[in-house]
């Protein structure tokens, strides 16, 4: 099993690095445009194999496409990060022509390639992938919804006082500050409502926390996050190779489902070795369902500025 990840900062480093210690291919390409970084976190990967006990081959490379040749799954995290003040929005115009490059470049060596998209705005750079490509549309995937939904288990944690790995929350609909829906109506501690516990003010606080969540990190460290982002995209990659058949929230194409058509949304999928390969249905009330057509609308905004690049 061999997994690409191109762009060597700190998400898809993060990324490579999980990838690696947790042996979830026998060999992890890193590649990135500027010269020596990809080489240099690389090695810096390969000495702690002996320290923590991996054996999984590393393979740098400055621009070297070739080193990706039969790819099982390539990630595109390339692009640049959201600075503070900077919405997902601004960054279509730079990130758009990178995506689309970096797309063509791997399919080219790795035809039968599962993609999978990190890069910002996520939702709009999955939909370009899909159109770029040529690809079924099975094997793009939009990771947004894994990171959404982890930061919101870890407010309702915080506000449970619980473990996290006692509850389940599911965040839907666009990867944005204002186009995210964490689903506090299906959320659970062990299995009850979580509403059950936390009164509906409470509840409101944590959405809100959860979609501020990467705008709070930005304000906090002037960069992106890329602990928790890098380590969402690993497990997607595990839940692929390992062909879990994991329901996870992921961008994908939608035709139809949740009465929407020609968009990457967020909506909950089962991944496995064929990349997406089903979409659930969370039956959602009137409120839920009229404020994923408002993120489907916003998104929808957003793709329309690709139009008018000279891509």
């Amino acid at each position: 099993m061999k997994v690409t990840v191109v762009g060597a900062g700190n998400v898809g480093a993060t990324c490579a690095d999980v990838l690696a210690y947790r042996q979830l291919a026998d060999e992890v390409v890193l590649l990135d445009i500027k010269e020596g970084l990809s080489e240099g976190k690389g090695l810096d990967m390969l000495q702690t194999a002996t320290l923590l006990g991996f054996g999984t081959k590393i393979t740098a490379s400055t621009n070297d496409y070739s080193k990706t040749a039969g790819s099982d799954v390539v990630l595109i995290t390339s692009g640049i990060p959201r600075k503070p003040g900077m919405t997902r929005e601004e960054l279509i115009g730079i990130n758009a022509g990178i995506v689309k490059s970096v797309t063509e470049n791997l399919i080219r060596y790795s035809p039968n390639a599962i993609v999978i998209v990190i890069s910002n705005p996520m939702d709009t750079m999955t939909y370009l992938a899909l159109k770029s490509s040529g690809l079924p549309k099975n094997r793009i995937i939009g990771m947004g919804g894994i990171l959404d939904s982890a930061r919101f288990k870890t407010y309702l944690s915080l506000a449970l006082n619980a473990s996290q790995h006692d509850i389940e929350g599911v965040v839907i609909g666009g990867h944005g500050d204002t186009t995210m829906i964490p689903l506090t109506r299906l959320a659970t501690y062990k299995g009850v409502p979580v509403s059950q516990f936390l009164s509906a003010e409470q509840l409101k606080q944590v959405a809100a926390d959860t979609m501020v969540g990467g705008a709070t990190l930005t304000k906090l460290i002037g960069t992106s996050a890329w602990y928790a982002p890098g380590a969402a995209g690993a497990l997607l990659v595990e839940s692929i190779v390992r062909d879990q058949k994991r329901v996870f929230p992921c961008c994908v194409v939608l035709d139809g489902e949740y009465g929407q058509k020609d968009i990457c949304l967020g909506v909950p999928v089962v991944i496995g070795r064929n990349g997406w390969e089903k979409i659930i249905d969370f039956q959602l009330n009137a409120e839920e369902q009229e404020l994923f057509n408002k993120s489907a609308e916003a998104v929808r905004s957003m793709n329309s500025v690709l139009s008018t690049l000279s891509l």
